[in-house]
């Protein structure tokens, strides 16, 4: 059977509706099965002496408070398969409606075009989503054949300035106000080291092993390392 569905509401929702709008049917012999059937284990209702029918089906079983009883969750018909009569007089032994019915959406016709009903899976999440992995790629391509887009603009600023910081840490007598949280960092990290800490009582004691450490890091002499970043080791060698 064919049906129209005329709409002025979202198509997405319509679909929604339509779907959720099914209803269980019985498994008649000579059907085609839509979908897998598999018969659950546990007890079938059914008396001892009709074990020898369970047996024409392959299916293993056990009497249990005098009643039969399936041992195992069973596989009874495969999708695409026509039901058999064994099967669907099994299925309805066991008060089992294994298939429904309903309205399955085929096509869409939408301001003068014709298409498949799968487009409608695509929402706005999976639209940016694909948006987002294009540009990412775009800007790769573009920083790499060293062509610039709108899409690599936002990279090569950040690698320009990633480059200047690089070089402004090595000269002494220039800064910008951007590079100076990274020259301080390198001329004494030590006071970046309690920056997410607790209260006064703990700064104190971190300020105090500072000072016990400093003829340490003397000893060490590390100031000709520290000449390379603008730091206070050539004043120390001369």
């Amino acid at each position: 059977n064919i049906g129209f569905v005329f709409t002025n509401g979202d198509l997405g929702e319509v679909r929604t509706v339509l779907e959720a709008n099914v209803r269980p049917a019985p498994a008649r012999v000579g059907a085609v099965a839509p979908i897998n059937v598999i018969v659950p284990k546990g007890p079938t209702g059914c008396d001892p002496g009709q074990t020898a029918f369970f047996q024409t089906l392959q299916i293993a079983t056990k009497i249990t408070k005098g009643q039969i009883e399936m041992t195992t969750d069973t596989p009874l018909i495969t999708q695409g398969d026509r039901v058999s009569a064994s099967q669907a007089a099994l299925l309805q032994k066991l008060n089992i409606e294994p298939f429904s019915y309903g309205l399955v959406l085929k096509m869409v016709y939408d301001n003068g075009s014709l298409f498949d009903a799968k487009v409608l899976d695509i929402t706005d999440d999976v639209l940016a989503s694909k948006f987002s992995q294009a540009l990412s790629t775009l800007a790769a391509l573009s920083l790499a054949l060293g062509f610039p887009t709108q899409a690599s603009v936002p990279h090569s600023i950040a690698n320009a300035f990633s480059a200047v910081v690089a070089v402004t840490i090595g000269l002494e007598k220039y800064s910008f106000e951007q590079a100076d949280l990274y020259k301080e960092y390198l001329k004494d990290p030590s006071k970046f080291a309690g920056s997410g800490g607790g209260g006064g009582g703990g700064g104190a004691a971190a300020a105090e092993v500072v000072e016990e450490e400093k003829p340490e890091e003397e000893e060490m002499d590390l100031g000709g390392g520290m000449d390379m970043f603008g730091g206070d080791g050539g004043e120390g060698g001369g």
